[in-house]
C-alpha cells in the first residue's frame, strides 16, 4: 500500500500465451525506482469448440485470483489489468452470454466483408485511423447475429475482467481505441458508425482514461483473495501496448519503439494522428495512449512463429530447445545465412496454422525456395525475416511523421532475443535498446501508481519513464561497424 516507503500494487498482465500477476513497488527502498515482483504465472490456452475458438476466461478468472491472493502477502493498495486487444464478451444483466472468441478464429471474414458491403476502407480509416486486421472488434461484432441484439454490454475482456473483479461497466480507452469504434478526431464512441453498421451502440460502455480510481473490488473477491477493504480498481492502460510503450524509457525524441511478444507492435509516441492519407497508404494505426498521446504502429509478426514452429517440431519428436536453437542460428557462418530464402513472416498463412513447420514449408514450396532442414538454419530464416518486416515499418514510419528513428527501444519477451536484436540493428542501421522484459507489467505499475500519489501532483509520462530507465538494465545492440574498404565497395 501506499506509505511513506512507497506505493506497492498488484498488476494483472495477460498475454495471448500466458498471464502473470506482478506485484509492483514504487519509490521507498528502490530510491525512487520500479521492483516488480512476479507472484503468479500460467498458461492462456484457447479451447476449440465446434462453433470455433475460444477463449477459456472463466480459467483465467480463477488464475487471476489465485494471483491476487498471494499478491496480498505484500499488501498492495490497488489493482489494474491490462491485457491483449480487440476481443470482448456480451453480457446480458450481467451474465455472460458465451465463451468469448479469440481473434484468431476464422469467422472474422465473415465481419469484414459485411461492414465493408456498408462502409468503405478509407472511409473507415478516416473515422477510426486503424490498420486493416481482420480481427479487428467492429469486424467481430458484425458476424454476432442475433446474439447481440440480445446483450446489453460488450466489454473488452480486462474490462470484463474488471468487471468482475469491481463490479463495474467500462471501457477503458486505450484499449477502445483497438476496435475500430473510436472516433480518430475526438476520442469518443462513433455512434454514427454503430448506425452505418447495424450495431447497437448501447452496448459500449462508458469511457474511462489510465489512471482513474474505479472503487473497491468486490466482497467476495476480497474474501477470495485475502485483499484489504481499501484496496482499489484502478483503470490503468489496459491495452498491453500501451502499458508497454508507458513503461519503455524512450531515449530521444523520435525513438521508436518494438514491443515484441506474440506479436511485433512497431510504432512511435506522438502528440496526434500523423498525416492520414501516406498513414493509411502505409497500413499504420492510430491507437490511443497514457495521457493522451497517439501510439502510431503497425502490428506485425513477433515471437508466435518461433514458439510455433517448436511445437511442430516437439510434436514431430524433435528434442528443441529455443534458446540453444537461437545460439545457433546466431552462430550460423554469414555465407549460409546470406543463402537463405527471405521469409515474408506477415503472409496471412502464418496467422494460425495447426502445423507452423508445415505452413513455412508450404509457403517456400510453392514459391520454388529451398525449404531448410535444420532448426538452426530455419529459426535464422524466420528471425531475418522478422527483422526485414520491421526495418520496413521503420522506414514507413519515418517518411509517414517526417521525423528519423535514431534509436529502437525493443520490450517485453522479445527483448531477450539477442539475435533478432542484432539483425534489426543491422538492417535499420541505428542502435536497439533492450528492455525492459516486464515493460508491460512496468508501465502498467507505473500508472497505478501515479494515481495514488507516487510521483507528486505533476508527474508525466517523462517522470514515470525516468523511475524505469534509473532501476531496469539495458543492453544495446549498436549496428556493426563497416570498413572504409566495405563502405566503398558497396
Amino acid at each position: 500500500m501506499g506509505t511513506s516507503s512507497g506505493v506497492t500494487v498488484a498488476a494483472v498482465d495477460l498475454g495471448a500465451s500466458s498471464g502473470r500477476v506482478v506485484v509492483g513497488r514504487v519509490g521507498g527502498a528502490d530510491g525512487g525506482g520500479v521492483g516488480l515482483e512476479v507472484v503468479h504465472r500460467f498458461a492462456n490456452d484457447p479451447v476449440r469448440l465446434p462453433d470455433g475458438l475460444h477463449w477459456d476466461l472463466l480459467g483465467l478468472f480463477s488464475e487471476v485470483l489465485v494471483g491476487l491472493r498471494l499478491a496480498a502477502a505484500h499488501a498492495p493498495a490497488s489493482v489494474g489489468i491490462d491485457s491483449w486487444a480487440v476481443d470482448y464478451g456480451l453480457l446480458r444483466g450481467g451474465r455472460l452470454l458465451g465463451a468469448p472468441y479469440t481473434y484468431r478464429d476464422s469467422r472474422t471474414a465473415r465481419g469484414v466483408a459485411a461492414v465493408h458491403a456498408r462502409v468503405g476502407r478509407e472511409e473507415l480509416y478516416a473515422r477510426n485511423g486503424l490498420q486493416h486486421l481482420d480481427f479487428n472488434t467492429l469486424f467481430q461484432l458484425a458476424t454476432e447475429g442475433p446474439l447481440l441484439g440480445v446483450a446489453d454490454t460488450a466489454l473488452l475482456v480486462p474490462d470484463l475482467l474488471g468487471h468482475w473483479l469491481g463490479g463495474v461497466r467500462v471501457a477503458e480507452r486505450t484499449n477502445a481505441s483497438t476496435t475500430g469504434l473510436l472516433g480518430l478526431a475526438d476520442g469518443e464512441w462513433d455512434t454514427a458508425l454503430c448506425t452505418r453498421l447495424g450495431l447497437p451502440a448501447g452496448v459500449l460502455p462508458p469511457l474511462v482514461d489510465p489512471g482513474e480510481r474505479l472503487g473497491p473490488l468486490l466482497g467476495h473477491v476480497r474474501s477470495a483473495t485475502g485483499l484489504e477493504d481499501a484496496v482499489d480498481l484502478v483503470a490503468v492502460g489496459s491495452h498491453d501496448t500501451a502499458s508497454a510503450v508507458a513503461g519503455t524509457p524512450l531515449s530521444a525524441e523520435g525513438a521508436a519503439y518494438l514491443s515484441l511478444g506474440t506479436w511485433g507492435l512497431v510504432g512511435v509516441e506522438t502528440t496526434g494522428p500523423a498525416p492520414l492519407e501516406a498513414a493509411r497508404a502505409a497500413n499504420l494505426t492510430h491507437e490511443r495512449g497514457v495521457d493522451g498521446t497517439f501510439r502510431v504502429l503497425r502490428n506485425v509478426m513477433g515471437t508466435w512463429i518461433l514458439s510455433r514452429l517448436l511445437d511442430s517440431w516437439r510434436r514431430a519428436g524433435r528434442d528443441v530447445d529455443l534458446a540453444d536453437v537461437l545460439g545457433a542460428a546466431a552462430a550460423l557462418p554469414e555465407r549460409v545465412a546470406a543463402d537463405l530464402p527471405a521469409l515474408d513472416v506477415d503472409d496471412p498463412s502464418f496467422t494460425a496454422p495447426d502445423d507452423m513447420a508445415g505452413a513455412v514449408a508450404a509457403w517456400l514450396t510453392a514459391r520454388g525456395e529451398r525449404v531448410p532442414t535444420e532448426p538452426a538454419a530455419t529459426v535464422r530464416m524466420v528471425c531475418e525475416g522478422l527483422a526485414a518486416a520491421y526495418t520496413r515499418v521503420l522506414g514507413d514510419l519515418a517518411r509517414v511523421t517526417g521525423r528519423d528513428v535514431p534509436v529502437v527501444h525493443v520490450v517485453g519477451g522479445g527483448a531477450r532475443n539477442a539475435l533478432v536484436c542484432d539483425l534489426l540493428a543491422a538492417r535499420a542501421g541505428v542502435p536497439v535498446v533492450a528492455g525492459p522484459v516486464e515493460a508491460t507489467a512496468t508501465g502498467n505499475v507505473l500508472v497505478q501508481a501515479r494515481a495514488l500519489g507516487a510521483f507528486g501532483p505533476d508527474a508525466d509520462l517523462a517522470t514515470m519513464r525516468a523511475a524505469v530507465r534509473g532501476t531496469e538494465p539495458l543492453r544495446t545492440h549498436h549496428p556493426p561497424v563497416r570498413s572504409a574498404a566495405r563502405s566503398r565497395g558497396r
